[in-house]
């Protein structure tokens, strides 16, 4: 009898997996390293991007999928790509530190990655892993549920990758190529970027300010990703609460705060709710800087959440958001216990950071 139980029950576990494999697809993709003209704070670079596109492509995939991408190079640069966050499983090969887990991609060059995502659900983000070249070769990957299955929470009527970047009015490879051969610090970025754009506050910007829309009533979700390269960033947007849903594509018992901290790589899912008087509210980000006198660049990036019952001229006004300061001798900085796995996929990161803040109205 207990033979017959074991082997019942045995079987239910291997039509358990089968069914979950048989609803995995294999995703394919390729991406074209090349120089593009891009251009900011008034000046066009040849920047190295993914497919022309900076940030570069987003990657949707469901929990479960395998993906595979061919990256050729056609840049100037040795390169390799890095799947920040994702747990190789027996795929170590793929993970993508040049000279760590395989040889640089050399110009001319091919390289296939193929890995199975599972047990992950949220955003995490892809970028280069060769010397500063992820400073422009980055992107959003984001991890939906198994198909037939949801989110915790209400599913957001609209989901909207906001990825924050450092800009180098230069080429980077020679901002790091100086500070190895000087010993000094690199060079300070000359702007921090949203989704690509410095926005508002900076130099020949304006224009392509990103806009992030909203409906009155409606519940998003944002997947907010810090990819600068050296700097802790807050982000907040005014007027406006978030509700801190996920991190590293991991679940999170939900809580409430007006403005969030990610250091150089972590990603946060919140969700946000068009609660306000139908207009346009900034979305900002800058530095959080813990290291005295030491320099780093003080500016601040802005998109604009815009509601849609109320479209307006670029020149209409703009409720500016409160910013928490730099320094931690103004910004008193604690750990929440009560930031906990709301469902278990794997591994979660324990604790995440929130701001009881002294604060100081954006310039």
């Amino acid at each position: 009898m207990e033979a017959n139980s074991c082997f019942f029950f045995g079987l239910l576990l291997l039509l358990a997996s089968t069914m979950s494999l048989a609803n995995a697809k294999v995703q394919h993709h390729e991406f074209l390293v090349q120089a593009t003209k891009v251009k900011r704070l008034c000046k066009t670079h040849n920047t190295i991007t993914v497919n022309g596109m900076f940030p570069g492509p987003t990657l949707e995939v469901n929990n479960g999928d395998t993906l595979v991408v061919k990256v050729t190079n056609k840049a100037r640069y040795n390169l390799t790509i890095h799947w920040h966050g994702i747990r190789q499983m027996r795929t170590g090969w793929a993970d993508g530190p040049e000279f760590v887990t395989q040889c640089p991609i050399r110009p001319g060059g091919t390289y296939t990655y193929r890995f199975t995502i599972d047990g992950q659900e949220g955003t995490l983000w892809w970028h280069a892993h060769s010397s500063w070249l992820r400073a422009t070769v980055y992107g959003a990957l984001i991890i939906y549920p198994r198909e037939g299955t949801s989110y915790p929470f209400p599913k957001p009527k609209r989901e909207t990758p906001i990825l924050l970047g450092e800009w180098w009015d230069g080429n980077p490879i020679d901002v790091v190529r100086e500070s190895t051969r000087t010993g000094a610090a690199p060079n300070i970025s000359d702007a921090y970027t949203i989704n690509g754009q410095p926005g508002d506050l900076y130099n020949c910007s304006s224009e392509d300010t990103v806009i992030v829309p909203i409906g009155s009533g409606e519940t998003n979700l944002l997947r907010v990703i810090n990819a600068a390269l050296n700097q802790p960033l807050f982000f907040t947007i005014a007027n406006h609460n978030f509700t801190v849903v996920g991190a590293d594509a991991s679940y999170l018992k939900p809580f409430t705060t007006s403005v969030i901290m990610l250091g150089p790589g972590q990603t946060t899912d919140v969700l946000i709710s068009g609660d306000q008087l139908p207009a346009r509210y900034y979305i900002a980000a800058r530095a959080y800087q813990s290291a005295q006198n030491a320099p780093f660049d003080n500016t601040t990036t802005t998109a604009i959440l815009e509601y849609n019952s109320a479209p307006c001229p670029a020149k209409c006004l703009t409720s500016k958001p409160i910013m928490p300061r730099y320094q931690p001798s103004t910004t008193q900085i604690q750990s929440l216990p009560s930031a906990t796995a709301l469902k278990v996929l794997g591994k979660l990161r324990s604790q995440l950071i929130l701001m009881k803040t002294s604060s100081s109205q954006l310039a």
